[in-house]
């Protein structure tokens, strides 16, 4: 082989040599960062399983916060709410406060005689009066008037028109036994912070009596 043959041969090799390098570092380039955006999407991309708990510990607090809203409604159904005297309880909203009430008397002759009090809510209230007797009281040792009824009414939502009736006997007792006394001291329950005092005129007071809350004046009345 003359040396000119020769030298070019040796060029030819270097440069095919040096084109197969060339592409072999591509491949290898390629190969790795492949490899390495594979990785990087793997550590990236959520797997089914952590999508999956994902999804249920969103669902679990979704259910969980409905869980405690109804709890807390069936709470006030059956833990919180006023006794309706057949073993139930009845959710109890906003309970009325005797201030909250616009109040007023009047006296009727059925049943011996009695004072028909009457309660609605002032404008703009919405307010419960609770399944349980009102608080009646007499003069200044507090006389409380007993239940004219054996169980306990339903609550009563007081707004707007909607009026509420207790019928209240000063004097289920017989005989001529009794005190005199000009009004009556109305309340909410024993907790009402803020009873009124109602005129009535002069009566007799000798083991009182008072019915539940009713919406209609006819149910209100109290027989002993």
């Amino acid at each position: 082989m003359s040396g000119n043959r020769r030298k070019a041969f040796l060029v030819s090799a270097a440069v095919v040599g040096g084109a197969m390098l060339m592409t072999a570092c591509q491949d290898t380039a390629t190969d790795t960062g492949a490899a390495q955006g594979s990785s990087s999407a793997a550590s990236t991309a959520p797997s089914a399983s952590s999508t999956a708990g994902s999804g249920q510990g969103t669902d679990k607090g979704s259910d969980a916060t409905t869980g405690k809203g109804n709890g807390t409604k069936d709470g006030a159904g059956s833990g919180s709410g006023a006794d309706t005297g057949n073993g139930k309880r009845e959710p109890v909203g906003q309970v009325c406060g005797a201030n909250d009430i616009s109040w007023s008397t009047r006296s009727e002759t059925q049943a011996g005689g009695y004072i028909l009090v009457i309660a609605k809510a002032k404008s703009g209230i919405t307010c419960v009066l609770p399944a349980a007797l009102p608080t009646v009281a007499f003069g200044s040792d507090g006389t409380q008037a007993g239940p004219a009824e054996q169980s306990v009414g339903r609550q009563i939502t007081l707004s707007g028109s909607t009026t509420a009736y207790a019928g209240v006997n000063p004097k289920s007792a017989d005989g001529n036994g009794g005190k005199e006394l000009d009004s009556i001291i109305v309340a909410v329950g024993d907790n009402d912070p803020d009873p009124v005092s109602l005129p009535v005129g002069t009566i007799t007071v000798e083991d009182p009596i008072v019915t539940n809350w009713h919406t209609s004046p006819a149910d209100a009345v109290p027989f002993g």
